[in-house]
């Protein structure tokens, strides 16, 4: 077990919808709850909300990586039986193009509720625009509370860009979902501490991949604390060709220079 005492780990990813055939069916309707006002699972402190055509949970935040697992888990399995009652299945699909007759609800063509950041240009990222309407993505957004102290999250964002976006190229190979959402240095600050939202739900694929993210918030936060007015900026460049483009020259170059945790297949 991994527990860290200078944060807590919290996520509200999202998960797409099939039926038996496959086709991805819109969740609008099917779950309850909305940005505003998220319905209650069933275990206390566990929420849920329809948000476009994706269905997407909270946790609460953990203090462990078994705690995190554990979470994820249960949220997993309530939203895993609402859906079969619905004689649908959830799918752990970063990016999808829905059917014309999936998209005629107004919730389905909702995006960009509020802004994120981008952490390298410090600006605020432009609403997603694709030539593609059916196009729709899903996000594995996590939250870092801080227990200890506040951190700079323009900086802190970076820190997360090269142990855990950079590294999940390596078994994420959807670039598509970028044409939406998930590039480089994607967050929000919170009064808590960070929403990061670079990543895709692909971390939801396993217990292993749950925990290594864990790890890899645990090895920025070290980065970020050793030397906590680094900015990395010499390696600008390259951590937004890998995270953005999943281009293999700039990892290896990273790799070479830092630590990089290739995620469990």
């Amino acid at each position: 077990m991994i527990s860290d005492p200078r944060f807590l780990l919290g996520a509200d990813p999202e998960l797409f919808c099939v039926n038996k055939d496959g086709k991805y069916i819109s969740a609008v309707g099917k779950f309850g709850g909305t940005k505003q006002k998220p319905k209650p699972m069933k275990t206390k402190g566990f929420f849920v909300q329809e948000d476009n055509v994706s269905v997407e949970f909270n946790i609460p935040p953990a203090s462990s990586d078994e705690d995190f697992v554990r979470n994820i888990s249960i949220a997993l399995e309530e939203i895993e039986q609402r859906a079969k009652a619905k004689n649908l299945f959830l799918s752990i699909t970063a990016s999808a193009s829905f059917k014309p007759d999936q998209l005629r609800s107004r919730a389905s063509r909702l995006f960009g509720c509020d802004h994120d950041y981008n952490a390298w240009n410090m600006g605020r990222n432009p609403r997603p625009v694709s030539d593609d309407f059916t196009l729709r993505s899903c996000g594995g957004h996590e939250h870092l509370g801080w227990l200890d102290k506040p951190r700079n999250p323009w900086l802190f964002v970076r820190w997360l860009d090269l142990y855990q976006a950079c590294p999940m190229i390596l078994v994420d190979k959807d670039q598509k979902r970028r044409e939406l959402y998930g590039k480089a240095g994607a967050f929000r600050e919170k009064p808590y501490g960070v929403e990061y939202r670079t990543l895709s739900n692909f971390w939801l694929s396993s217990p292993m991949l749950m925990k290594w993210l864990y790890a890899q918030a645990t090895k920025a936060v070290d980065a970020y604390d050793a030397m906590p007015e680094y900015n990395l900026e010499e390696f600008q460049h390259p951590i937004n060709a890998c995270v953005n483009y999943g281009d293999m020259e700039a990892y290896n170059l990273l790799a070479s220079k830092f630590d990089l945790q290739c995620p469990p297949a």
